[in-house]
């Protein structure tokens, strides 16, 4: 090459003036070598399975390696006569009659250029997202550029892996040849064409109105929808007239769905949308399909300390009352019947449609124990059953499985006073007792304990009668008398006025003690309201009498003796 051009430059003339000398350097100047780092554009001369042969001008030809140029499906898409940006790679030997030339390094320098110039003039810029980094992503836009997480998008972004892979349009923010950053923001480029989309989507569109739209990204609230411009909220409480507790589990991303505009917010640009408002309420029919007695099955959702909530239908749930669930009354909670996920067999109770409720039951289908309760059990008949419950008044009994008495605390003795019941029963004690009363409409029956055992008070009455003389307890003194314990269970009293001298005696001397025995009379007895009046002055009175009485006898005796001796003198006198 070196000798073909002094050959030329043999056959020219040389140059006479400064003008004439100025044209011969323009003439050859193409003949030097490039600058290092400018950048060229070259044309493909040929395509090999290693490289591509490149004019490049400056009467030269070079080659770039094969893997520098791009690919599709694995050949590279250049013929010959296409053109591309190429640098003389000074860093490698040359080939041997070629010169090295680098398609990597002058793309890089051209997307410098382009980038810097983008900047400057406010361009668009294609990009392809290449992975997620921590704050943003990184993006292809012929260098790798850095796009934070609020630069992706006008609405806040919470699935950025799902922009890996896409081509999208940016606009330069910063670039840094120096340091080799580049900041780049989507939102910036498609802000502009989004308010516009926006604002002509709100200016058409009016609450009611049923819209056509692609899930854009799930929150565990609801879901935004893309309605072509800008994005509206489904909340989770509006997806389905079901129980729903995430949306995943109605709706994915990009699904497309059917919604209502439920409410406008122009102003805040915020659109307020429904899913379940597109299809008919359940709840305005539902006492078409459900009528009381019927039975149904459905799944329990949710189980509480009150009951169970059964779905029978997406939509439609019932509950089913902790009262509902079993005849017996022993039963704690729900969960010792039901849990979430079991399909139960129930009863309807009850539609209430403007309440959205509707009520059921489980104990329903069996027989209620109550309705035949008088043809198994009398009155007077002894039944046998467990502690259940215990109260100030009494104790529930449970006879059978829902069947419950009462012992009221007056009949749990004849002769102990009773304040409380847990003084003769304990919870879960298994006791007799005696049915008292029947009363199978008011779900109703008392028991008696006492009962099985013969009334003391009765069989003292039955056994006693006034004026009978009896030995009792002191037991314990009040202000008016004494309360003397006459037989386990049967007390009597005797007041102060029939006590000789208790009226007489200092306050602290008392005229009986306690625990010591004593004869008494009786003299007043009332069986209906179990009073026994008792008396010690009448015993001495009575004793009294009797001397009194004997004295009188002795002495009519004495006195007819008497006249029987004079009567007998004078007869005998009379005979003489």
């Amino acid at each position: 090459m070196a000798s073909n051009l002094n050959e030329r430059l043999d056959t020219q003339a040389v140059p006479t003036d400064e003008a004439d000398y100025e044209q011969l350097l323009d003439d050859y100047s193409h003949f030097a070598p490039p600058a290092e780092g400018e950048l060229l554009q070259g044309h493909v001369l040929k395509v090999t399975d290693k490289e591509v042969i490149v004019d490049f001008g400056y009467k030269s030809e070079g080659l770039v390696p094969i893997e520098q140029l791009p690919k599709v499906d694995g050949k590279v898409n250049l013929q010959r006569g296409d053109i591309i940006d190429v640098m003389v790679d000074r860093t490698a030997p040359d080939p041997e009659g070629y010169i090295l030339l680098s398609h990597d390094k002058a793309v890089k320098l051209r997307a410098w250029d382009t980038l810097e110039q983008a900047q400057a003039e406010n361009l668009l810029v294609s990009g392809h997202v290449v992975s997620r980094t921590k704050g943003g992503l990184i993006v292809d836009v012929g260098v790798e550029a850095f796009m934070p997480g609020s630069q992706i998008d006008v609405r806040p972004v919470y699935n950025l892996d799902a922009f890996v892979g896409q081509d999208i349009p940016v606009r330069v923010v910063k670039v840094n040849r120096r340091r080799g950053n580049v900041v780049i923001s989507r939102k910036m480029a498609i802000e502009a064409e989004v308010n516009q989309r926006r604002a002509s989507v709100l200016e058409h569109i009016s609450e009611g109105a049923v819209l056509n739209g692609v899930i854009k990204n799930l929150t565990e609230y609801g879901a935004f929808v893309d309605l072509g411009g800008i994005d509206g909220l489904l909340h989770v409480s509006d997806m389905s007239y079901g129980r729903v507790t995430h949306p995943s589990e109605v709706v994915h991303v990009g699904d497309e769905v059917q919604v209502r505009v439920l409410k406008i917010d122009k102003n805040r640009e915020r659109i307020s949308l429904g899913m379940k408002q597109v299809v008919p309420d359940p709840w305005e029919t539902v006492e078409q399909r459900y009528t009381n007695g019927l039975r149904v099955i459905g799944r329990v959702v949710s189980v509480t300390d009150y009951g169970a909530f059964v779905e029978l239908e997406a939509g439609v749930e019932g509950l089913i009352h902790i009262s509902e669930m079993t005849w017996s009354r022993r039963m704690k909670h729900p969960s010792k019947v039901v849990h979430v996920g079991d399909e139960v067999e129930s009863v309807v109770l009850e539609v209430k449609p403007k309440e959205r409720r509707v009520s059921l039951g489980i104990k329903q289908l069996e027989a209620d124990p109550w309705t035949t309760v008088a043809e198994r059990y009398s009155i007077g008949s002894v039944v046998e059953g467990r502690v259940r419950k215990l109260s100030e008044f009494g104790a529930f009994i449970e006879i059978e499985e829902g069947i419950d008495g009462l012992v009221h605390i007056s009949d749990l003795s004849w002769t102990k006073r009773i304040k409380h019941p847990s003084e003769m029963l304990k919870k879960g004690q298994v006791v007799q007792a005696v049915i008292l009363n029947i009363d199978a409409p008011n779900r109703r029956l008392s028991l008696g304990v006492k009962q099985l055992q013969p009334d003391a008070w009765e069989s003292f009455f039955q056994s006693h009668m006034v004026n009978d003389m009896v030995r009792g307890r002191a037991c314990r003194a009040a202000n008016f008398g004494w309360f003397v314990e006459l037989a386990p269970g049967v007390e009597g009293l005797c007041h102060n006025s029939e006590i000789p001298g208790a009226h007489e005696r200092h306050k602290d001397e008392s005229p009986l003690t306690i625990g010591e025995e004593y004869e008494f009379k009786i003299i007043r007895m009332n069986a209906a309201e179990k009073k026994i009046g008792l008396s010690v002055k009448a015993i001495a009175d009575d004793e009294e009498k009797t001397r009194l009485e004997d004295y009188q006898r002795q002495a009519a005796a004495a006195t007819s003796t008497i006249e029987e001796v004079i009567k007998g003198k004078e007869w005998s006198e009379g005979r003489s």
